[in-house]
């Protein structure tokens, strides 16, 4: 069976193909139309017209989106792209594809594929986490995408962060309306601002990780800062969901020390005489959205 997998996001549309085993038969990226959804449309229906044309095959297509299909009026809600919000994407590609589709947040997307065949592939319960430019999250059991009765399962990013501190406090404002959401604490841009209110410089993620290890002492601040917090909101979710893996994906999952660092920031707040959830970095790496789309039809 070919798989084809789409990833809709804000910048760019990538495509990837799978063969049964997860092989990648072909992979094509172009750049999103900005703000036009018909063009938007028809740049997905050309990418799969181009890999069915090259592999002399047709295929099932799945596709991560930067948002979630609401399930009582299959429109997209919470898009970051937002010239998809309110359109009926899925019914539209499917006319326009003349075919089934499947479609599924983007961190959804991530975990699934991590759960078929990368790092969590011999794990029941999987939360897949996405650290970057926003935060966000999906939860995979048995290898089946957990979407939820309002399709925002893993949203783990619009709760608030636990316990906040007085190094945590005013609390900050999000985009979606409240404040001190964990998404204002743990994105990539939040531990910049984090970092200059506290230092006065404009530094991002990797320079402050970069700092640090060079023996900055208010960068190594700022990252304890971050994995205290992130501890506490992964605790949180463990405590929840209770997952035999944890699979770190976005810009700052590359943050290496993450990896050493993050089980005793959660220990204190779980509750269990041990903590045998393991918090790993992704097997695909930025490849994990697209592969996750295509093992929507697994």
């Amino acid at each position: 069976m070919l798989r084809i997998g789409i990833d809709l996001g804000g910048t760019k549309i990538e495509v990837v193909a799978l063969a049964d085993d997860g092989q990648a038969l072909l992979r094509r990226r172009i750049p999103t139309p900005q703000g036009e959804y018909m063009a938007t449309l028809m740049a997905v229906a050309g990418l799969v017209e181009t890999v069915e044309n090259e592999l002399g095959r047709r295929g099932s297509v799945g596709i991560a989106i930067p948002g979630a299909e609401s399930p009582a009026s299959g429109l997209i809600k919470n898009a970051n792209s937002t010239c998809l919000i309110g359109k009926p994407l899925r019914r539209d590609l499917q006319a326009v594809l003349q075919r089934p589709v499947r479609l599924a947040n983007d961190a959804n997307c991530f975990a699934l594929s991590e759960a078929v065949d990368g790092s969590g592939h011999d794990a029941e319960v999987i939360f897949g986490v996405i650290l970057g430019t926003g935060v966000g999250g999906g939860i995979v059991v048995n290898r089946q995408v957990l979407s939820g009765a309002n399709a925002i399962s893993g949203e783990w990013g619009h709760n608030p962060l636990p316990l906040p501190g007085p190094d945590d406090l005013p609390l900050p404002p999000c985009y979606c309306g409240r404040q001190g959401c964990i998404e204002t604490y743990l994105s990539g841009p939040a531990l910049a601002v984090d970092h200059w209110v506290r230092t006065g410089q404009s530094l991002d993620a990797v320079a402050i990780a970069a700092h640090a290890a060079s023996g900055d002492a208010a960068c190594e601040a700022s990252l304890q800062r971050y994995e205290a917090r992130l501890g506490k909101a992964l605790a949180g979710v463990i405590n929840l969901l209770d997952p035999q893996v944890i699979v770190l994906g976005g810009g700052l999952s590359n943050l290496q020390r993450l990896y050493s660092n993050l089980p005793a920031a959660c220990w204190p707040y779980v509750f269990s005489d041990t903590c045998l959830t393991r918090i790993v970095p992704p097997s695909h790496g930025d490849s994990s959205g697209v592969r996750g789309a295509a093992w929507l039809w697994d």
